[in-house]
């Protein structure tokens, strides 16, 4: 039998809904500056500037050694890229934003692509499709569901569209840690997994691809870049499953 999933309480899931809250504000801080010719730098230090204000931790910064607050990945670039003064947004880029925060302790973690100024239209429906993957998986976060059921719906759209699938990354448990079990694939893998219950918290995260599936690491040991060198899109978002629907906890209200 697969293990089950570590349940929070209902007072670690209140820590992770605030962490999740400052975290989505702090997206939100980022959004507002993505313009042409700013730097993922500046990006950076505006994030961990407003999560610290808001009393919490930047997730990532020391995380595996990992030396910024954001994980920034533009066009190419699926996950994992670094910040830095050199990387400079241009007019129809696309970047990946991936942020974590700690409250109290408590984990959450979430990402969004945004576009850059005026984008080109295929680009712009690779973005909305990988968003509606991630909603798709998160549809299916109730109890008595499997956790295929979540890389099953995610795959089913990425077909619909005949993007590429990235299958070396995928989502998690989180809360307690940043990364917990289990890891969940985007893509069906023949096997059930664990069943959902009330109190699971996964974040859920499909990168999808203009291309195909391959992606490789880059140089830097981090960056992470498609084969072929077309655009990513990766979505995001940190859910707590419940007796109803589930409740995303990095979604503003």
């Amino acid at each position: 039998m697969p293990e089950r999933i570590d349940r929070k309480s209902r007072h670690e899931i209140g820590l992770i809904r605030t962490a999740a809250k400052i975290n989505a504000e702090a997206h939100q801080a980022v959004q507002a500056a993505i313009k042409p010719g700013i730097s993922t730098l500046e990006l950076d230090e505006i994030a961990e500037s407003y999560i610290r204000k808001a009393g919490g931790v930047p997730a990532f910064k020391g995380l595996y050694g990992f030396p910024k607050t954001l994980c920034m990945s533009v066009n190419e670039e699926v996950v994992h890229g670094i910040p830095n003064a050199e990387k400079i947004l241009l007019d129809g880029d696309v970047v990946s934003v991936d942020c974590g925060t700690i409250y109290k302790g408590l984990y959450s973690d979430s990402a969004v692509t945004w576009p850059v100024g005026t984008v080109k239209p295929e680009v712009l429906k690779l973005l909305a499709a990988t968003e509606e993957g991630l909603l798709a998986g998160i549809a299916q976060m109730r109890p008595g569901n499997y956790l295929d059921d979540i890389s099953g719906a995610i795959e089913d759209v990425c077909k619909k569209y005949g993007y590429g699938l990235v299958r070396n990354y995928g989502g998690h448990g989180v809360g307690k840690k940043p990364h917990e079990a289990p890891f969940i694939h985007n893509f069906r893998t023949g096997e059930q997994g664990p069943k959902l219950e009330e109190g699971n918290v996964l974040a859920i995260e499909p990168m999808f691809n203009l291309g195909e599936d391959d992606v490789y690491t880059a140089a830097d040991e981090w960056t992470v870049l498609t084969k072929d060198h077309l655009p990513s899109a990766h979505f995001e978002h940190t859910v707590v499953v419940t007796k109803g629907e589930p409740e995303i906890l990095t979604l503003l209200q």
